[in-house]
């Protein structure tokens, strides 16, 4: 599929998280890399550095004109890419190999030891953790998320190990083929694709049963395999915990010993059980427990992950890319840990008007829990609009006094006028651009970081 006479690659969608991680692969390995996305983003900048290039057009014209062909060209899609797309229907119709970004990462990945990491919440950050570990075992690592440590959503090594992102929507994570693989959580989402989470269950279980070596789940989901969980019982335990200077420290007992003292800088629960994800995989696969400790002390996290943009006395402003009620929740409760006596206001971008649809009664309980809550219209994405589901639809759901609807241009404001010293901005859609425009705007009136 990806031979030597392959020497251009072409994306339909280079802008996304995953598929930028894929052109970074390639233009590593000597390939030109070019692509359409739908609209300018940090990510198109970066990926332009590298001597990407990136249009904005859909533009039969000027692919025909150049010296992309069939016989030299593989042609990279997202399923988010509507099948009436200008681009893809040409190449389509003109004898190009045209692949799903999921086919192409289990392409490259399948003569690799794979390690997966797999879940509706949870598995940017956990393989982003594990890439970090692996690093050590010189592991080239495909993430869902721009690291902190690498600012990049790709650790290149070598080419015997890889670390996976493996993503459940439209059952992209069964063109992998795991060796040991993690999955952390099995939450109702994508029902647009699914339908029901039965389907999505059973999607799961699919992923596992393709795996060779190891499996590794989060206590209480319905997959066998070893379990880890926080102070509960299970194989792998995080135990003894305790908070230092604003971050973790734990214990972790594995099946066969407890090691001491592990260092974590992540808050949240959650983030806890995300570092003994990573650490019972990189367990499995042989790592010392040292070179893990060492590794986990130093993940410095993932861009748009309970990222601080303004951290200064008397003012916080966190940028979170949650946009599911368990990931809102999973915020609270790190805000609640770090500045229990401080209030906090949440801003959310609704993503999707299905998932709005699907799950408006959990967003409005997971945002009421915030003392004030300021909602921007749903992110439509790759979405049609859904008659009755709209941003005012939800805020009526939401019991909580101090509420409100607000525009992009309207959020600077609402920020200054707020009582609340802690400001979560949080969602999926362009709301990650407009808060690198407001934080720095408001760095003006409260200093830098």
């Amino acid at each position: 599929m990806i031979t030597k006479e392959v020497q251009n690659i072409y994306f339909i969608g280079i802008g996304g998280i995953g598929m930028s991680a894929l052109a970074r692969y390639f233009v590593r390995q000597g390939k030109y890399v070019s692509g359409y996305d739908k609209t300018p983003t940090l990510i198109t900048k970066e990926l332009s550095v590298l001597n990407v290039d990136v249009y904005f057009e859909e533009d039969v014209d000027r692919i025909s004109s150049s010296n992309i062909a069939p016989e030299n060209t593989l042609v990279v899609y997202t399923p988010a890419i509507p099948k009436e797309h200008k681009e893809l229907i040409y190449f389509s119709d003109n004898g190009f190999n045209v692949l799903k970004r999921a086919e192409v990462l289990g392409e490259i990945t399948k003569n690799s030891f794979s390690l997966a990491v797999a879940g509706t919440h949870g598995k940017t950050t956990t393989s982003s953790i594990l890439g970090h570990i692996m690093s050590s075992q010189n592991a080239t690592s495909f993430l869902g998320g721009i690291a902190e440590n690498y600012n990049s959503n790709l650790i290149l090594g070598g080419s015997e190990i890889s670390v996976v992102e493996a993503d459940e929507f439209d059952r992209s994570f069964l063109q992998l083929s795991p060796n040991i693989a993690c999955i952390t959580s099995m939450d109702a989402d994508h029902l647009d694709i699914y339908g029901e989470h039965d389907a999505l269950l059973e999607s799961f279980q699919a992923f596992a049963n393709k795996v060779t070596d190891q499996m590794i789940v989060a206590k209480g989901l319905p997959v066998k395999g070893l379990t880890y969980a926080v102070n509960e019982e299970a194989d792998y335990v995080g135990q003894n915990i305790r908070i230092t200077d604003g971050h973790y420290e734990f214990d972790i007992r594995t099946p066969k010993s407890v090691v001491k003292d592990v260092h974590f800088l992540l808050p949240g629960r959650h983030n806890m059980m995300n570092a003994i994800a990573a650490f019972a995989m990189a367990d499995c696969y042989g790592v010392d427990h040292e070179t893990i400790k060492k590794q986990l002390q130093s993940f410095a996290g993932v861009q748009r992950r309970f990222s601080y943009r303004i951290r200064r006395d008397g003012f916080v402003l966190i940028d979170d890319y949650a946009h599911h009620p368990t990931e809102i929740n999973a915020v609270y409760q790190s805000v609640r840990e770090l500045y229990p006596n401080e209030k906090v206001m949440a801003i959310f971008q609704p993503h999707l008007f299905s998932r709005t649809k699907d799950f408006v009664d959990d967003f409005a309980k997971s945002l009421e829990q915030f003392d004030e809550v300021a909602l921007l219209d749903i992110y439509p994405a790759r979405e049609l609009p859904i008659k009755g589901v709209t941003a005012t639809w939800l805020l009526e759901k939401i019991n909580n006094p101090n509420k409100k609807l607000i525009t992009k241009e309207e959020v600077k404001q609402r920020i200054l006028d707020s009582k609340c010293k802690i400001l979560a901005m949080l969602g999926a859609g362009d709301i990650g651009v407009l808060i690198q425009e407001v934080s720095q705007e408001l760095k003006m009136n409260y200093g830098k970081n």
